[in-house]
């Protein structure tokens, strides 16, 4: 992968990032608006936009599996398979992308995401949606932070190899 490549992929994560913060702001918003109109539309909206952080969390890491790794997980568990690469490091190559903690957050919100793809609104779970809002601006601190690390990374590798040629 060459120095360019791998600022490409900072530049990327770095702009997912901001989307992500964006979607914790709007699900906070919409979870706290909703609860004091009483009306019952706020779970999904939040619901929605829950899913919608997995989601965006899951494309950055995607991005750095195919770019970096060069190798993104196949098959049915594909998904908890590249939130496992992305915990792991690959020796010579990277460190770990995501800590176990932050890791485990996330497959909590990836279980969840399964979850909205696969029933209708009316039957989710509203106590879920809730712990789930309330762990956000953690969990979402966490993945800031672990994707940032990682975008620096990126960028001291290709300052490193620059330096030296």
């Amino acid at each position: 992968m060459s120095a360019r490549d791998y600022l490409a992929v900072a530049g990327r994560v770095r702009m997912g990032l901001n989307e992500l913060r964006k979607v914790v702001r709007r699900t906070e918003h919409i979870w706290t608006t909703g609860k004091l109109a009483g009306d019952d539309w706020y779970a999904d909206a939040a619901a929605l936009n829950l899913h919608g952080f997995y989601a965006g969390v899951e494309r950055l890491l995607e991005i750095i599996a195919e770019a970096v790794d060069e190798a993104r997980p196949l098959g049915g568990d594909w998904h908890q398979a590249l939130l496992s690469q992305m915990a792991s490091e690959i020796p010579g190559a990277r460190p770990p992308v995501l800590s176990a903690t932050t890791r485990a957050h996330l497959d909590r919100y990836r279980g969840f995401r399964h979850v909205v793809r696969n029933v209708y609104t009316f039957n989710l779970d509203v106590q879920q949606i809730e712990l789930l809002v309330m762990l956000l601006p953690h969990a979402a601190a966490e993945i800031d932070a672990d994707l940032t690390a990682f975008a620096d990374w990126l960028e001291r590798v290709v300052a490193d190899e620059c330096a030296e040629g």
